[in-house]
């Protein structure tokens, strides 16, 4: 198949639509992917996820579009936490099969890496990933995030544990303690 064209964009309340076929598709097709389930977010309403959607300077949802039609996303949040608003959290990557090995996943990586940076304060950007992704692991370690641990049987999927890599991303050293 060859390339399509494709743009990407932040996501907003008028995507939610497209967003939760896109997110319910990747849940079914790719269980062992993701800590949510196909079963958790099947009957999520769309004023939920309206409000999930809804960007603001800490946080939003990146959408890759062929044409019109929403074909991969990426979220990216800060941490609530006092202790842990320096550390920004990426989820929900996902491509479709047809669209995937086009450089979808890479763009968007490369502009939530740029957000993270705009976020004042941001240091680090964290992820988990199934460690036997191994397609998935090149990709996150091309866009500059290292592995620091393994959680064992972080997923247990359908019978099966599965173990998650934990990766960061360092946007910028911490700032030094006053003396």
């Amino acid at each position: 198949m060859p390339a399509a064209a494709f743009e990407t964009r932040w996501l907003t309340p008028a995507d939610a639509t497209a967003f939760q076929r896109l997110r319910l598709a990747g849940l079914r097709a790719s269980p062992s992917a993701f800590g949510s389930s196909y079963e958790e977010e099947k009957d999520r309403t769309l004023a939920l996820i309206e409000a999930r959607l809804a960007p603001s300077a800490e946080q939003g949802v990146l959408g890759a579009f062929a044409g019109a039609h929403l074909v991969g996303m990426l979220g990216i949040r800060r941490q609530d936490g006092l202790k842990t608003r320096h550390r920004m959290a990426l989820w929900g990557v996902y491509v479709e099969p047809a669209f995937r090995g086009q450089g979808i996943a890479q763009a968007m990586l490369a502009q939530a890496v740029a957000f993270a940076r705009q976020v004042p304060g941001a240091v680090q950007i964290h992820l988990s990933v199934n460690a036997a992704n191994a397609t998935a692991i090149r990709l996150y370690e091309q866009a500059g995030f290292k592995a620091y641990g393994t959680e064992p049987a972080a997923l247990l999927v359908d019978g099966e544990l599965h173990d998650e890599l934990l990766m960061q991303h360092r946007l910028q050293p911490p700032s030094t303690p006053a003396a």
